[in-house]
């Protein structure tokens, strides 16, 4: 697998870069800023993006939407129940004093349980609701991309509009602590960590 993160926007969102080595087929991990500077990353890694994956629609996540999705004519892809919230996040994104363009729309929605492809490696869609109703995390090759879900030692804020406290519980219990220990987890801010630190470290989760 080839992976690549970089930080962006002015929330510092991780994006990340994805591939499989043997096709080149790639796809990118909400775009939240810097566009610039993921496409360089996509042209260095020479990479054949088919889906631009948004793991929710905070408009911290996908400031950068328009221009990748521009360059690299790939599918969005969100989940069904963040789709509206995609439509306004420029809006969103002015009540915290920021600028961003209006996003295009998503090229498909997506659902619980669904695979996407990258040439010979597969990526599971895991809903995961409770940062927003739409919320999802990738799963696949070992390592576990979890947006606003879960963080290294933290978990996603709830106190936004569409946020649950228990539903995201849930949803960290019954979708992601199910994975095994070894698995890399990939956040949309901060450092990487695994699912065994986190069952056995997370402060939120100590309890589950």
């Amino acid at each position: 697998m080839i992976l690549e993160r970089l930080e962006v926007g002015p929330l510092a969102t991780n994006c990340y870069v994805v591939g499989d080595k043997a096709s080149h087929e790639g796809m990118v991990i909400d775009p939240g800023g810097d566009a610039t500077a993921i496409l360089e990353k996509v042209a260095a890694l020479e990479l054949n993006i088919k889906f631009i994956v948004l793991t929710h629609a905070h408009f911290d996540h996908i400031g950068a939407l328009g221009r990748v999705k521009d360059a690299m004519k790939a599918e969005i892809l969100v989940h069904r129940g963040d789709a509206e919230a995609l439509s306004g996040g420029h809006r969103a994104a002015a009540e915290f004093g920021f600028s961003m363009p209006e996003a295009p729309h998503p090229d498909r929605l997506l659902g619980d349980g669904e695979t996407l492809l990258l040439g010979a490696s597969d990526f599971r869609v895991l809903h995961t609701p409770g940062h927003t109703p739409g919320g999802i995390c990738l799963e696949g090759g070992g390592v576990v991309f979890t947006g606003d879900t879960l963080f290294n030692g933290s978990i996603g804020r709830t106190d936004l509009p569409g946020g649950d406290y228990g539903m995201i519980l849930d949803s960290i219990k019954t979708k992601l602590l199910t994975l095994p220990d070894g698995t890399t987890v990939y956040p949309g801010h901060g450092l990487e960590s695994t699912i065994g630190r986190e069952r056995r470290l997370n402060p939120f989760l100590l309890s589950q």
